[in-house]
């Protein structure tokens, strides 16, 4: 077993490859960026290497510097983890040529497995399902219309060196065929120097499946049941369960035979996937398969109790994988959110800058510990206080969680959402909570085109209805009688100027364009000893009870108890940004920002004029934080609806602003180059 091993990555999987390490004994070294040098990974670790600057090409894409830094620190392997480096065989070949171990398949698996033309041809000689289609690369736009035409659409056009959604379209008639081709091949041109296009058919309601397997260097390669990854935003997973909803036995044993088959084809050593799309009747056929660990791993380190780096380590090592196929268990239902930078109500831009809070919610499962599930873990590689540099992905946490069967997990799912405090930066919570509610998502009736179907015109708070949402108002109401309970206590009141208790209360339900609501509220029996009440939310037959217990404090921001006997978990804050006397309150998606007032002060609220937000039409906002790469306009040029006014970059991903309607350029508020807050004017219209 290796003494020492430097872990090529970042983040969360660093810090999760850390944690099995540690277990096993085996020191551990860190790589990092100048944007990094305080991360957690860099913290954890035994010893940290600095690669180079913050932007990956010039950090953690330097197979020279990781294999120095491996050298000069005596590490025997390195342990990719995935993203950068994890597929390239070229720095696989090279980890072994310089005597190093890769803990990760070898480079001839990754050679055939990295082409997708290659793959998909090798797959059909190992008996494994394939789509129909055209194999061999496309010359021309004319050709791929031909070929589409024969296939028989919906067709789709893929690159072959694609990924991450870039250099893919579905095309469903002639017209959408020849522009997709032509798309498909310069996007794959620019993004990975390979213009090599195909065509497959495309599946309808496809469900998008993988099967997780493990193979040693003894010729022993066996499946760890499947993965269900159909939740996805633009071909990017947002929510991950095993075992899948939708799949038989039959089709789970079938799929399973055929990836160990392809794996057994390309001699696989480590932990791979193969991933499937599956159709409507349960048709299934083979996409590509993923030489390195997955982000989802930890699902199915639930239901089978196995820890997948861990198993990484003894076979890179040379072990025999320590259990048969028959060994494999199935337990419980496991879900994984993905917890990313981005705010969901603009778009998913990403949202960068320091986290002010991050509280996850209480964890009772752990990485790298097999002994306790059926609970709740929580996978980063961030912490409070820290920066969220915009030069990486978005992801900042995975939440896991365990039940016994899948409604326990989601309804596990949902609590821990409701417990998870993060400040300082948007996160994509609030959108998470809502695809858990959807009807459609609890009765397992979903697709890749779920997201697409039901928020494709974006998402907005509205789209998150809560299931009770007279509960929001009691609970203000309760934490704002709690509040006045104590003021009685402080000592120092003059004498017929001490606090005094009412029963009643209007609760204000702020909107944003003034259309507020008023809410009359009754909390009587309050007993603060047991932190009970009980609130009355509303007057005559439509009124609503709630017995709210509670031992939270009233500076806490997650607040747990009852209410009608029931568990919750809520979060509670004093003041807004635009309100410092207002409750905001957020349960299981829904967000409330409220007073709590007497009724007379409600009275005299209902007379207060409407301010209306300043008219900012004439200025173009950058939507996000991120850095100013170009201004396209100068000072009175002339400008028409959709011309390209700037272009914003953040983890990866450029953000191009328009023109929204025609104008004169009156001034540019900011420079190229420039680090830019939301909402921070960069060009301004003359009036």
């Amino acid at each position: 077993m290796f003494k020492k091993i430097l872990i090529a990555n970042r983040g969360e999987i660093a810090c999760r490859v850390i944690a099995t390490a540690r277990k096993m004994g085996i020191a551990t070294v860190a790589v990092y960026s100048e944007a990094d040098r305080e991360a957690r990974h860099v913290r954890l670790a035994d010893e940290a290497v600095l690669l180079g600057p913050a932007p990956s090409r010039e950090s953690y894409l330097l197979a020279d510097k990781i294999i120095a830094a491996a050298k000069a620190t005596g590490a025997e392997a390195i342990h990719p983890g995935y993203g950068f480096l994890s597929e390239n065989e070229d720095f696989a070949r090279r980890v072994e040529e310089e005597g190093l171990v890769f803990i990760g398949p070898k480079h001839h698996s990754i050679a055939a497995m990295g082409d997708k033309i290659a793959s998909k041809k090798l797959a059909q000689e190992a008996g494994v399902s394939t789509i129909p289609g055209w194999n061999d690369p496309i010359e021309s736009a004319e050709q791929a219309v031909e070929i589409a035409r024969g296939i028989g659409y919906p067709v789709m056009i893929k690159a072959s060196a694609g990924g991450g959604g870039k250099g893919l379209r579905v095309a469903f008639n002639d017209k959408e065929a020849l522009e997709g081709f032509t798309s498909c091949r310069n996007e794959a041109r620019n993004s990975f120097g390979d213009d090599r296009v195909f065509i497959e058919k495309f599946v309808e309601q496809p469900r998008h499946i993988e099967i997780q397997v493990l193979g040693d260097a003894h010729g022993n390669v066996i499946y760890l049941n499947e993965r269900e990854c159909s939740i996805q935003r633009r071909h990017q997973k947002v929510i991950e369960e095993a075992p899948s909803p939708f799949i038989s036995e039959a089709t789970r044993r079938a799929m399973g035979e055929q990836a160990v088959a392809l794996a057994k084809a390309v001699q696989y050593q480590s932990a791979g996937t193969v991933e499937f799309v599956v159709g409507k009747n349960q048709d299934f056929y083979f996409l590509e398969m993923n030489t390195r660990l997955q982000v989802e791993h930890p699902v199915t380190e639930c239901i089978t109790g196995l820890d997948l780096v861990e198993l990484m380590i003894r076979v890179a090592a040379g072990e025999k994988l320590p259990l048969t196929q028959a060994d494999v268990k199935r337990e419980g239902w496991a879900i994984e959110c993905r917890i990313n930078a981005e705010d969901p109500l603009r778009n998913f831009l990403p949202s960068t800058g320091r986290l002010v809070r991050f509280t996850p919610p209480k964890e009772t499962m752990w990485q790298a510990d097999t002994v306790h599930r059926y609970g709740v873990r929580v996978d980063t590689g961030v912490f409070e206080g820290g920066e969220i540099p915009m030069y990486y992905d978005s992801m900042i946490a995975k939440l896991i969680v365990h039940g016994k069967d899948r409604t326990e997990a989601i309804a596990k799912m949902r609590e821990a959402l409701n417990g998870f405090v993060i400040r300082g930066i948007h996160s994509n919570i609030p959108f998470q909570s809502a695809l858990l509610a959807h009807p459609d998502f609890v009765s397992g009736q979903f697709n890749t085109g779920f997201i697409a179907q039901h928020y494709g015109s974006g998402f907005r708070p509205e789209d998150v209805p809560h299931e009770d949402p007279d509960f929001l108002i009691a609970l203000a109401a309760f934490v704002r009688r709690k509040s006045r309970e104590r003021a009685t206590g402080l000592s120092g009141q003059l004498p017929g100027y001490g606090v005094k208790v009412g029963k009643d209360y209007t609760v204000i339900a702020l909107a944003a364009d003034g259309q507020h609501r008023y809410i009359p509220v009754h909390v009587d029996e309050f007993v603060g000893e047991t932190g009970y009440a009980s609130v009355l939310v509303g007057q005559g037959e439509a009124a609503r009870r709630y017995k709210i217990t509670s031992a939270s404090r009233l500076n806490d921001i997650v607040i747990t108890g009852e209410v009608n006997g029931q568990p919750f978990t809520a979060q509670m804050e004093r003041g807004s940004a635009k309100n410092p006397l207002a409750l905001v309150v957020q349960h299981n998606g829904t967000r409330l920002e409220a007073m709590v007032v007497s009724p007379r002060m409600a009275e005299l609220h209902r007379l207060m004029p409407f301010k209306a937000p300043p008219d900012m039409s004439r200025y173009v906002l950058s939507p996000m934080p991120g850095l100013l790469v170009d201004v396209a306009v100068q000072p009175g040029q002339r400008v028409q609806a959709g011309e390209r006014v700037a272009v914003i970059e953040a983890m990866k991903m450029e953000n191009v602003l328009f023109a929204a309607a025609d104008g004169v350029v009156a001034k540019v508020l900011a420079s190229k180059g420039e680090s830019l807050v939301v909402d921070q004017p960069i060009v301004e219209f003359e009036r």
